[in-house]
């Protein structure tokens, strides 16, 4: 029952988030400085958490008259090889992303973008391997 009432939360949000940022993009005639780019974002968003919420939605609905077809989803969602084929592939990406994100703020900072962005970029990188960094210890600490 949780997860049906939050994915229609989801739809409404979502929704409310798109016409909020259509009716921002038709109000805001000349947007100046961070009001520019925000309706934008609100119909962005708006459009993923609704998409996000109506498909569990219609495939809750869709699966609701086949029990052996959604039993045979939950087995192969919790099946242990799916589970640490899934985390593998997470890790590769990880180690990728370090490098490529190591690149890409240097670069920035030899083209001389904007410095505001490149110390946005370097929190994120910075908190993305923090975040690593404490996983490692906890996962160390347990096995």
């Amino acid at each position: 029952m949780k997860k049906k009432t939050s994915d229609y939360v989801a739809v409404v949000i979502g929704v409310a988030l798109l016409f909020t940022g259509l009716y921002l993009w038709k109000s805001i005639v000349h947007a100046q400085g961070t009001a520019f780019p925000l309706p934008y974002v609100c119909i962005g968003l708006g459009c993923g958490i609704f998409g996000h919420g109506m498909g569990n939605i219609i495939s809750r609905r869709s699966l609701k008259n086949h029990p052996e077809m959604q039993k045979q989803i939950d087995i192969e969602t919790n099946d242990e090889r799916n589970i640490t084929i899934s985390n593998q592939a997470k890790a590769k990406a990880y180690d990728m992303m370090i490098f490529v994100f190591g690149a890409l703020m240097v670069s920035f900072a030899i083209m001389n973008v904007d410095l505001t962005a490149i110390l946005l970029l370097v929190a994120a990188y910075l908190f993305v391997v923090g975040y690593g960094i404490y996983f490692r210890c906890k996962y160390d600490k347990e096995m």
